[in-house]
């Protein structure tokens, strides 16, 4: 991969400090295995998102192969740049190492994935399986900042945020059932030393690697790990993010209003009852709707839009197109008892939808992309909505 000199990218902290001086948290999309690519990255980012991800990638093949280097991870060179983290799956410093040298030119940052529960990733000591193995985290982040360095990337943390070639390395985290395994190893990876660090932030999904998505996050996890080691690094909260009125702990300011007028206008003042708490990460719920970030209560048409501009720029399969918008023109997850747990007391989720179920179906039916797009404006027309109109690309 040949660098592209005029890109240029924004540092993570940068936008945490940004989100602080505001007075928010950090907005950021999560890692989804097949969801998380260039167009639904850069439709998040129209609305409100600061930070996106990449699905996790395999550290060892993507060194290896040039065919899931072009396949696992993509750019724009046009138009404005959604600030990315690329995620690798990794157990060997070296690996890690490498595979971060090769997307440096292209991306914000990189992030091991300690996070992930299924049981192949384990079984490859990836993923979840790694929140046994802390020295190895530790070692993996000290030699990819140690690769970055001498690279010549700015790896300074604070001293690099305005750097354009300061990049971050991070880690995205599970919990363990005796947080205080969790406790070593975030003091573990963060390194001995109170006046630096051997990351740059942390996220943090407060469940076990055996608990289901469908109960809701450790509260009281998240608030210890928090306190303990908020002022040190920034921190990402990852799980049950499932709207910004609709929060899994308790909140004290209103959530912003959406308005097509500006989808990129960022929100009033979010609440902040836990004080250490940096930002938050949606997966599921961003997926359904994109919009979520800039205050719909449910996925609006001009997100549809958006993506499928996106999308006829930067190619997708037929099949996650059709995936993508199944998910988008239904309705919202959300703490009401059938969109999974979490959710602050007495809040609910907008349940309605672009689609019926009855509809949405017959769209999974479409055979081509003209197809498609026939079919959704018929639907608009049926419901006196105004027919596909493509974004305005600045």
């Amino acid at each position: 991969m040949a660098e592209l000199p005029n890109l240029e990218f924004v540092h993570p902290l940068k936008l945490f400090d940004i989100a602080k001086k505001e007075k928010r948290l950090l907005y950021t999309s999560a890692p989804m295995v097949r969801y998380s690519k260039l167009a639904f990255r850069q439709t998040v980012f129209e609305y409100g998102t600061d930070l996106c991800w990449t699905p996790m990638i395999l550290a060892k093949e993507f060194n290896r192969n040039r065919f899931a280097r072009d396949s696992d991870f993509t750019i724009s060179t046009a138009g404005p740049q959604a600030p990315t983290i690329v995620q690798f799956g990794a157990n060997v410093p070296q690996e890690l190492a490498r595979a971060s040298s090769l997307v440096a030119p292209f991306c914000s940052g990189v992030d091991l994935n300690c996070g992930c529960p299924q049981s192949w990733a384990c079984a490859e000591t990836l993923g979840a399986a790694l929140m046994e193995r802390r020295e190895l985290v530790r070692d993996m982040v000290v030699e990819t900042r140690e690769q970055l360095r001498r690279d010549g990337w700015g790896v300074g943390l604070e001293a690099d945020i305005d750097n354009p070639k300061g990049r971050s390395v991070s880690v995205k985290i599970r919990v363990h059932k005796d947080l205080r395994k969790t406790i070593d190893f975030i003091t573990t990876v963060l390194g001995p030393d109170a006046n630096t660090r051997n990351i740059d932030f942390l996220t943090i999904h407060p469940r076990t690697r055996s608990t289901p998505s469908s109960t809701p996050i450790n509260l009281d996890a998240l608030e210890l790990l928090t306190s303990t080691f908020g002022t040190r690094v920034p921190i990402l909260l990852s799980g049950d993010v499932f709207a910004l009125h609709a929060l899994p702990f308790p909140t004290t300011h209103s959530a912003p209003t959406f308005t097509t007028t500006n989808t990129k206008e960022k929100s009033t003042p979010l609440p902040l009852t836990l004080p250490h708490l940096s930002g938050l990460m949606s997966a599921r719920a961003l997926l359904r709707n994109p919009a979520l970030y800039a205050g719909a209560s449910s996925c609006p048409w001009s997100a549809v839009d958006t993506f499928l501009s996106r999308a006829a720029r930067a190619p997708l399969p037929l099949k996650l197109v059709l995936h993508h918008l199944s998910e988008m023109c239904g309705p919202a997850l959300g703490p009401d008892g059938s969109g999974g747990g979490g959710g602050g007391e007495g809040a609910t989720v907008d349940k309605s939808a672009l689609l019926s179920k009855k509809e949405r179906a017959a769209m999974m039916a479409c055979g081509n992309m003209i197809d498609l797009v026939d079919f959704l404006d018929e639907r608009r027309r049926e419901a006196g909505e105004h027919g596909w109109q493509q974004p305005d690309p600045g």
